[in-house]
Order: C-alpha cells, then sequence, then structure tokens
C-alpha cells in the first residue's frame, strides 16, 4: 500500500491521501455527529480525536453535536442531527470485547439511532466470543445503514465475513494531526510499554550500556486536567453550549497529546508496544522499535500501512527490541535534534 514510502513525511503524505479518498465520499454538507470523545488518559486516543477533528476542519464539516460516554444525550443529538444525518463513532482499538463499555454505547447507537447513517471511523477489531460477534452482526444488520471502517487487514477480513455493511479498509485518522515537532531527548532510549490488559511482552528492559527510562501514558494530573477544563469554560463564554463542548474537548486532546510527545521525545530513541506510541513517533520522526500487543494490533497495522517507513523497526521481544534500539543510536543518519 505504501511501498514506495520510505521516509516519514512522504508517508504521512499517502496515508492522509488514502483517507481522504477512503472517508471524503461518506461526507455531505449537513453536520454531523462526533461521539464517544474519549474523556480518559491514553494519549492515543486523543490523538485520534485531534485527526478526526482535523479531517472534518479540512472538509468545512461543521460538527452539530460531540459527547462522551457520560456526556451522551440522545436527544441533544437529534435535535442537532436530524434524521438522515450522520453519526461518526470515534475511531481507535475498542470494537468487539476488549473494552466493552465502548463496545455497548456502540450497540446502543445502532439499535437506536435507525434514522441516521452510521459511520465508524477506523478501528481495529477482536472478538473473543461468537456470541458477541453474533450481537454486533444483529444490530448492524437491524440498523441498515452502517459503515465500517478499519486499519488492519486481518480486521477488514473478519468484518466482511462477519457483519452485514459496507467495510472499507482506512490508515489510523490519527496521521491526519500531520508531521510534529519532537522535543530535546533526555536519555538514549524510552520505553512507552503498556500496563494494561492488552500488555504482551514479558522480560526486563535491557539499557546495552544505555542511558534509559521508561513508563506508559495512562495516568495524568487531575489538576492539570481541571484546569484546562477551567481555561476552555473561561474561553467559551457565550458560545452554544454544544460549541462549547466541543472547544472543551479539544482542549483536552491538545493537552493530553502535549503530554504524550513530551513522553516520546524524552529518548532520542522509542521501544513501544503501543500502536499510537508507534504512529506519534513516525509524525514526531523518531526512530523506533515496535513489539506487538495482546492481538497483533501494532503488527497487522504495521503491515498494513507503516513497514516501509526508514525509521520504522519491528521486534519480536524486548530483548530484541533493546538491542535494535541500541543500534538505532549509532546510525549516522539517525535525525539530530535540535538544542
Amino acid at each position: 500500500m505504501l511501498a514506495e514510502a520510505k521516509s516519514a513525511a512522504t508517508a504521512i503524505a499517502a496515508l492522509q491521501a488514502e483517507i481522504d479518498r477512503t472517508i471524503a465520499p461518506l461526507l455531505d454538507d449537513a453536520p454531523v455527529a462526533l461521539v464517544d470523545f474519549p474523556d480518559h488518559a491514553n494519549v492515543g486516543d486523543s490523538a485520534i480525536w485531534l485527526g478526526e477533528r482535523a479531517f472534518f476542519d479540512r472538509h468545512a464539516i461543521r460538527i452539530g453535536y460531540c459527547s462522551s460516554l457520560k456526556t451522551h444525550s440522545p436527544d441533544e443529538l437529534a435535535a442537532a442531527v436530524p434524521d438522515g444525518g450522520t453519526v461518526f463513532l470515534h475511531g481507535g482499538g475498542n470494537f468487539g470485547t476488549m473494552w466493552q463499555a465502548h463496545q455497548g454505547f456502540r450497540i446502543e447507537q445502532l439499535r437506536r439511532l435507525r434514522g441516521h447513517r452510521i459511520v465508524q471511523l477506523p478501528q481495529s477489531l477482536f472478538f473473543d466470543n461468537d456470541a458477541a460477534v453474533a450481537e454486533t452482526a444483529r444490530a448492524i444488520e437491524q440498523h441498515g445503514r452502517f459503515t465500517l471502517l478499519v486499519r488492519d487487514v486481518p480486521s477488514f477480513q473478519f468484518a466482511r465475513r462477519h457483519f452485514p455493511c459496507e467495510v472499507l479498509l482506512c490508515p489510523d485518522i490519527a496521521f491526519y494531526i500531520g508531521p510534529l515537532e519532537r522535543l530535546r531527548p533526555g536519555v538514549d532510549i524510552f520505553f512507552l510499554l503498556r500496563t494494561d490488559h492488552e500488555r504482551a511482552i514479558d522480560g526486563e528492559i535491557e539499557a546495552n550500556a544505555r542511558t534509559v527510562a521508561s513508563g506508559d501514558w495512562l495516568i495524568e494530573s487531575r489538576h492539570a486536567i481541571r484546569r484546562v477544563s477551567a481555561m476552555a469554560r473561561l474561553f467559551s463564554l457565550g458560545d452554544d453550549p454544544r460549541l462549547a463542548r466541543l472547544k472543551k474537548y479539544d482542549r483536552l486532546a491538545q493537552a493530553r497529546l502535549k503530554r504524550g510527545i513530551g513522553l516520546l521525545s524524552s529518548g532520542e530513541v522509542l521501544v513501544t508496544d503501543r500502536l499510537h506510541g508507534h504512529i506519534l513517533a513516525t509524525l514526531l520522526g523518531i526512530s523506533h522499535v515496535a513489539l506487538d500487543n495482546s492481538y497483533r494490533k501494532l503488527g497487522n497495522f504495521i503491515d498494513a500501512w507503516t513497514s516501509e517507513i526508514d525509521i520504522v523497526h519491528v521486534a519480536d521481544t524486548l530483548r530484541e527490541a533493546s538491542s535494535l534500539a541500541a543500534g538505532l543510536l549509532e546510525r549516522p543518519e539517525r535525525p539530530k535534534v535540535a538544542a
């Protein structure tokens, strides 16, 4: 798919063009809803949100309604986006049985919004039981106007096999953020490693005579988030409440992305088993080594879209990743970071 793309900049432009080619035909001039805002600390979901917002802005699509799981109001959505309008579900890696709250919300919308077209923005699929697959298939069939975008070939093949709807293969929409500027590193190698139930790697980090640091991005300062929310309210005084909510969500996502950029930039080279560690490192131009999660979410995505990028490397074990990362520090062609 990107066999000719070698540099990160070239790949990002090609991936954005592929997103346009896939999603733009689903747009019209009417206001849309964008629901399931990720109001939590996971930086990757905030990156997806900001990519979605950048995509809609570039295509001059007005978001008439937005919500998180906690703030969602069927009545407000119906008032802002009448029957026939399109409801976009936030993308990510929660389609299936891995993250039940989001899948439950998705099924509820399919059952409730029979008069609306629903588009699921790019997702990775994972189901661990046939009953959940059947329930999802029934909800999709009964709704009748559902389009499912998926981020990798196995998800595409699974969806085409099980779900009676239009299925489209599309890159992760976080690439629509575009290139980002990294910060100056503080150590040689930073390990961004999962601490949740998607973690699949074992073993200890090996420094290989390098300075290293490690962490995950699931923890955030509640005080900082309250401050961002307060500033959003201040700058939205007098706005329509729906617009004020959208501005608040954007500010929260930007604050979380900024925190993630700081973490990823802290090493001259990155090792990660988070898909958006890989994606954001690509946007930042950081050489990195990708390890897989519990259901090969990274491997399937890299196979589909990013395997030819010159700063992307893969490993099967933490020991192998540590060794590869140490070797990347020796490469004379690695990007330099300005002081």
